[in-house]
């Protein structure tokens, strides 16, 4: 989703037009390179002793999905498109100062970009060879509402929320202002088991797409996460808060804003020794394109950290790691002079300057700030408050 999110961030910036095209039957246009025989339907009179042997692709074949997106791929290619390195399922036509994105999830296409005359023939070819429905302007796609402000382009996913809460049978509204109580520790050895835990992961896992357009669920769901194995009574009560929370904001979601300098900014926090069972910090980050949040994770780190400026400078660690895939697919798109990436961080021990020259040879981090791409930043006042909306 990070790539859906930087596509709208670029349009809302650019005043790109966003479209929506959905290939009918989608599965059935690809011939098969291997031998593949199925069963006659048992209406066939010789149903019993006879097989057919298929030419085209079937929905139900595990070839189906990979057959069709490598007929796709080859038909954008003669168009003269060249598929991302960075996102497979990415594709940019560049032609002079004129671009065409094309961004593909199975069966759904999104193109924006500056040729409207060439998006117009790209809809006609894939028309005449697969059978489109043009659905126009984007407003809905992979259950994501997509709307449009004068602001910037919002995205909202209301109806998959009203689904969560139903299936939850959330009917009554709790006023609940954090998505999860404060200071509240949970552990995967204490209290009753919980008896359906089923449920308990099945809310979690809708929660865990909720977060797409939810940064302020990601600390919670990646706590309650922990725990699918297992679950808890108590485990079940804090789901129920975060449902709680999510039923007073149903309508939330984030605003991709328009900006006339597409700057990359990033953030890291980290919350050491926050499992109270192994001890394991948990890593933070967020990543701003202009005034647009374009991606952002929370989740516990891989070792335990002995010190908060260990933990601190891993958080930091997995956030370059991010900057340096989004700045290549950023390029891709047309966005350039993003380096050096600033990194804001909260911890003075862990960006000074003696412990970045003990682990530049050994960390990405270090070695990202010797060739430039990244610069180390204290965090400012005003940016307190998005660690806040992380939980962290």
């Amino acid at each position: 989703m990070s790539t859906v999110r930087s596509i709208l961030a670029i349009a809302a910036s650019k005043g790109w037009s966003l479209y929506q095209l959905d290939v009918n039957n989608a599965f059935l246009h690809r011939d098969l390179h291997e031998e593949v025989y199925m069963k006659l339907p048992p209406s066939h009179p010789h149903s019993t002793n006879k097989v057919c042997k298929l030419k085209k692709s079937l929905y139900c074949l595990k070839q189906a999905s990979r057959q069709w997106f490598s007929k796709l791929a080859h038909e954008l290619a003669h168009q003269g498109f060249f598929q991302s390195k960075n996102d497979h399922s990415l594709f940019i036509r560049k032609k002079a100062s004129m671009a065409i994105i094309a961004a593909v999830y199975v069966d759904d296409i999104v193109l924006t970009g500056t040729d409207q005359l060439g998006i117009h023939n790209l809809k006609n070819h894939l028309h005449q060879v697969f059978g489109i429905k043009d659905l126009g302007l984007l407003h809905y796609f992979l259950g994501f509402e997509v709307g449009y402000t004068t602001e910037g382009i919002s995205l909202t996913q209301q109806k998959f929320t009203k689904e969560i809460l139903t299936e939850a049978n959330i009917t009554t509204a709790k006023r609940v202002v954090t998505p999860l109580p404060l200071h509240l520790k949970l552990s995967a050895t204490e209290g009753p088991d919980f008896d359906n835990p089923t449920l308990y992961r099945s809310l979690v896992g809708k929660l865990n797409f909720l977060t797409n357009t939810r940064p302020d669920l990601a600390y919670a769901v990646q706590t309650l996460s922990q725990f699918l194995q297992a679950p808890k009574n108590s485990h079940y009560s804090a789901l129920q808060h975060v449902l709680q929370y999510v039923n007073n904001t149903s309508s939330q979601g984030i605003l991709l804003k328009a900006s006339d300098k597409l700057l990359l900014q990033a953030f890291s926090d980290s919350d050491w020794g926050a499992c109270s069972d192994i001890r394991r910090s948990i890593t933070g980050y967020i990543l701003l394109l202009g005034n647009s949040l374009i991606s952002w994770k929370s989740k516990k780190q891989g070792t335990i950290s002995r010190s908060s400026a260990a933990a601190e400078y891993r958080a930091m660690s997995s956030a370059a790691a991010e900057v340096t895939w989004i700045v290549r697919l950023l390029e891709e798109l047309g966005v350039d002079k993003l380096k050096p990436v600033t990194l804001h961080c909260d911890n003075q021990s862990a960006f000074c300057p003696e412990f970045l020259r003990g682990l530049t040879f050994i960390n990405r981090v270090g070695d990202m700030i010797v060739k430039g791409n990244l610069e180390i930043s204290e965090v400012v006042n005003e940016y307190i408050a998005v660690f806040v909306i992380l939980d962290l």
